[in-house]
């Protein structure tokens, strides 16, 4: 039985396309426990944290108490159904003090610093091309599966968004997020910021 929300459209209809997902605690993910009925996001992979060797990345997610309803993707909202906006961004390598303060006071950012994203068909395959048809790339990945798969990412630090959204692409409250770190080659001297930076790691609580 799908849970009784309130969610209003708040922008225009997406394109009607639809195209499925690929590939088969930090402080930015800390845990809340959800309210009972409303909808909520866990995810699976990668966890918080987690470092890897691999230059691409399966996402795979846990939605509860939500509906995802591909057949009317891009259509008017409905209660309690919709889609998923994938949104995964690399942290700069060095930031300054102040903007880390600025970004751990933050309790809407919850440490994330922005940066470059990878919501494009280059990195996001049929998602990111999604996204580049309705003019969220750069912004989000669309996605009416639990899962995206990002590949060719270079090595650094990045910042992933999992947000639920109506039928239009309009936004939810309902968001998860993780932090993960895609590690240099074995033997690679260690990257060292220049005088008055530190490294963004510490944001993502990764060191």
């Amino acid at each position: 039985m799908r849970a009784r929300i309130a969610i209003f459209a708040t922008s225009a209809a997406a394109g009607a396309a639809l195209l499925g997902g690929c590939g088969g605690g930090g402080r930015a993910a800390q845990h809340v426990e959800p309210v009972l009925g409303e909808p909520s996001v866990d995810i699976v992979s990668p966890r918080n944290g987690a470092r890897q060797a691999s230059h691409a990345v399966v996402v795979k997610v846990e939605i509860h108490n939500f509906h995802l309803a591909p057949r009317s993707f891009g259509s008017e909202p409905q209660l309690g159904e919709g889609s998923i906006r994938f949104g995964l961004s690399q942290l700069p390598a060095c930031i300054s003090p102040q903007k880390l303060a600025r970004a751990e006071a933050n309790p809407v950012s919850h440490g994330h610093l922005g940066g470059k994203s990878f919501d494009y068909g280059r990195y996001a395959g049929p998602n990111g091309v999604l996204a580049e048809r309705i003019g969220s790339a750069g912004s989000y990945s669309p996605a009416t599966r639990p899962e995206i798969y990002y590949h060719d990412l270079p090595v650094g630090i990045y910042h992933l968004n999992v947000t639920l959204a109506q039928n239009n692409g309009a936004p939810t409250p309902y968001h998860g997020l993780t932090n993960f770190e895609i590690m240099p080659a074995p033997g690679t001297p260690p990257h060292r910021c220049p005088p008055g930076k530190v490294p963004s790691a510490r944001a993502a609580s990764l060191e």
